[in-house]
């Protein structure tokens, strides 16, 4: 059976799912966004781990290796707040090909620190080697929750709320930016060379003289794409508002297929309004310049690191209240299935169509 048949998630249910844990410390192992352990305080220990390979998850055309860093780091932090705990440590470990030289890995480093800063989070560890294909980066991250205070995916329960923080779609549309101008640019080297070699130029000088682009009014979208924020604040301000969620996950794939993650570990259905799903304006903006439905691209862009999560229909009111989070629907019985209201009333199968690296195209 090719691997791309079963895509990533089946993939990992068909290695893990007969996995049973055989130390009485391992509260929870695969499934969820991060593994929980239990320790003999009053803490339970989070532990997430996210490889991002270059080719893959990103691209050194236009992503400097400052932004790089910052976003590998955080990528790992969504995790674990995702979980409702609060991040600690991390380990660092980089497969590097010979095209770098130090002066790349410390400024890849300066981007880790800076994030980890912000989170005062402490880099303890990792591993280097060599690579033959580019630039591989694998950050474990640790944290810690209160005993019972975890979050799981397989918590929601019928006629919960479904909350999402922030907006969806931005990075997406970032990054179809970002590919669309290295297209662009592309084909300016290629012809910029050709004509260089015609007139006998010197091609390198040619090739510095073509026009950077221009993003102006797009500076959001890129720095949701490059430069994604872990969301710290939601969790803080759930926990000063007394809201603990029912299941929570975060939004890295696209929120149709965090949804259905939640649905089906959950044992339930849900009904989510499009009309109720937040929007950036420059993120409709930009949908439109490439003729794409806006409400596609939030459902199913991803790279998003905002959160979604479910809390009882008793705190409408207060996570109403909260700012930046937004009710768009909520969890049914499980035989009612999970479905889109559209703007006309329509509705429509909810389907898991955000991003997978293993699934066939």
């Amino acid at each position: 059976m090719e691997i791309a048949e079963l895509g990533e998630f089946g993939l990992i249910r068909r290695l893990a799912g007969d996995i049973t844990p055989v130390n009485e410390s391992t509260v929870k192992g695969t499934g969820d966004d991060c593994a929980v352990i239990s320790t003999d305080g009053a803490q339970e220990t989070l532990v997430t781990t996210d490889m991002l390979m270059e080719g893959v998850h990103f691209d050194l055309t236009y992503m400097p290796l400052r932004h790089l860093g910052y976003k590998a780091v955080m990528v790992n932090l969504s995790d674990i707040y995702a979980m409702n705990g609060t991040p600690k440590q991390i380990t660092v470990s980089l497969a590097i090909s010979k095209r770098f030289l130090v002066e790349d890995i410390e400024e890849l480093y300066s981007g880790m620190r800076l994030a980890c800063e912000q989170h005062h989070v402490d880099i303890v560890g990792g591993d280097t080697t060599s690579s033959m294909t580019g630039l591989a980066i694998s950050i474990t991250a640790i944290g810690t929750a209160a005993k019972g205070e975890a979050v799981y995916r397989s918590g929601a329960h019928e006629t919960d709320l479904i909350c999402v923080s922030g907006n969806l779609g931005a990075a997406y549309m970032g990054l179809q930016i970002l590919e669309r101008e290295k297209a662009v640019y592309n084909e300016q080297v290629r012809e910029t060379t050709a004509q260089a070699r015609r007139n006998g130029a010197d091609v390198e000088e040619a090739i510095a003289r073509i026009p950077q682009p221009d993003f102006a009014g797009k500076e959001y979208l890129l720095e949701r794409q490059m430069k994604p924020e872990a969301k710290k604040d939601i969790i803080e301000r759930l926990r000063e508002a007394g809201v603990r969620p029912t299941a929570m996950i975060d939004i890295s794939d696209g929120l149709s297929s965090e949804l259905m993650h939640i649905c089906e570990q959950s044992h339930c259905g849900c009904r989510i309004y499009e009309e109720r799903i937040p929007l950036d304006y420059q993120t409709a903006v930009a949908a439109e310049e490439f003729n794409m439905n806006v409400s596609t691209c939030a459902l199913n862009g991803g790279e998003d690191y905002e959160l979604l999560f479910t809390v009882p229909l008793t705190a409408n009111d207060t996570v109403s209240a909260i700012e930046d989070v937004k009710v768009i629907g909520y969890i049914t019985a499980e035989s009612l299935g999970k479905a889109l209201i559209s703007r006309d009333g329509n509705e429509f199968e909810l389907k898991a169509q955000g991003w997978n690296p293993l699934k066939q195209p």
